[in-house]
């Protein structure tokens, strides 16, 4: 039941207040399965991409993080080729920090920002994470390229 209202309330959130570059809606008319749209950030590889982002949302939430994850394919140092991110705000402590406090507005928000400022100290992709790091021209040069070839309409 807390799951419900409280989901209710931040979709409704989101559609009238969302955070800048940030849409989020129901998937299937399903409660806990949604959808997101992040804009890539100006100044930043990603610029110009729209990035799909699938939201699971378990039976638990707000005592049990959603389940983020890319459906469009980027190249950063803490999203794997499966969507996967690496980010501590989606683990529950003690490895994460998770907090019931934390809703979904604020994740996307936490992901987009991740997205802008990669943290290549906790990477996903080692071998991104140390083009991050020691090639920052090559890896922004694939970045630009793969949003041209998979965010771009």
């Amino acid at each position: 039941m807390q799951r419900a209202s409280r989901l209710k309330r931040e979709l409704s959130l989101l559609t009238t207040e969302p955070p800048p570059g940030i849409t989020c809606w129901q998937h299937e008319q399903q409660l806990g399965n949604l959808r997101a749209q992040i804009l890539g950030g100006a100044d930043t590889p990603y610029e110009k991409g729209i990035f799909n982002l699938e939201i699971l949302v378990p039976e638990r939430y707000p005592f049990e993080p959603p389940k983020i994850r890319f459906l469009t394919p980027i190249y950063h140092p803490n999203i794997d080729s499966a969507g996967r991110i690496c980010l501590d705000v989606l683990k529950l402590p003690p490895k994460g920090a998770w907090r019931p406090s934390l809703n979904i507005p604020t994740l996307l928000s936490s992901v987009q920002l991740l997205m802008a400022e990669p943290n290549p100290d906790d990477p996903l992709m080692a071998d991104i994470s140390s083009e991050y790091k020691y090639n920052k021209q090559l890896f922004v040069l694939k970045a630009k390229e793969w949003t041209a070839k998979f965010a771009t309409q």
